[in-house]
């Protein structure tokens, strides 16, 4: 039999447990007066900021990031369709990348309580160097997978021997747009609320490449 070209797809995934927490959370605070709103949102801000530093400093916070204050006034129609005065609404939005899941539970239940502030997802997520060994690992597992199949096909028909002529990530043969992909978690929404659990979900790190083999 002449050489025959077999095309085949190899897939493999990993599910691993998550290593960082990203908490982004705001507080925002409103009144009709804008000076008063921006003192009481700083105020407001200023033990979050402190609690946050404390932790990055004890090791529990790998990173973390606060934003500039942002301010805007609007003015409400009441029900007889008048425009109402101003009202002032400040916010000060902040991240916290938590190394540490048990104290980010109790922080985030420590702080749900306070006036105006609000967690709006937690982002789980793998630490760069994790994610680059697996993606490495699921890679060769699904370049193997592809190859078993190949030889599978070939000894199918008979022929004994294949060997590679192209390996790409999926897609890359074709119109299609893949590649390796590690699936984080969503960011879990959430209320205040007077007690707080956080148990991140295992994170599924994927790879699917396609192969091309000459059989004989």
């Amino acid at each position: 039999m002449s050489e025959v070209i077999i095309t085949v797809r190899g897939e493999h995934e990993l599910r691993v447990a998550p290593e960082r927490a990203t908490v982004h959370l705001s507080v925002s605070l409103e009144g009709p007066s804008r000076a008063e709103v921006v003192e009481r949102t700083l105020a407001a801000a200023t033990p979050v900021r402190e609690g946050i530093e404390s932790r990055k400093a004890a090791g529990s916070i790998a990173a973390w990031t606060s934003q500039r204050m942002s301010v805007y006034a609007d003015r409400p129609w009441n029900s007889e369709g008048k425009k109402l005065a101003p009202v002032y609404r400040a916010s000060i939005d902040f991240t916290a990348t938590f190394s540490d899941f048990s104290e980010m539970s109790v922080w985030v239940t420590e702080i749900s309580a306070d006036d105006g502030l609000t967690v709006a997802s937690v982002d789980w997520h793998l630490t760069p160097e994790t994610e680059r060994e697996v993606e490495r690992e699921v890679a060769t597992q699904a370049v193997g997978i592809a190859v078993s199949r190949a030889q599978a096909y070939a000894e199918a028909l008979g022929l004994q021997s294949v060997t590679p002529r192209e390996i790409s990530d999926r897609g890359l043969m074709s119109t299609e747009s893949a590649s390796f992909k590690p699936v984080a978690m969503r960011g879990m929404a959430m209320d205040s609320a007077p007690a707080m659990d956080f148990q991140g979900e295992e994170i599924t790190v994927s790879a699917t490449v396609e192969g091309r083999f000459s059989a004989s």
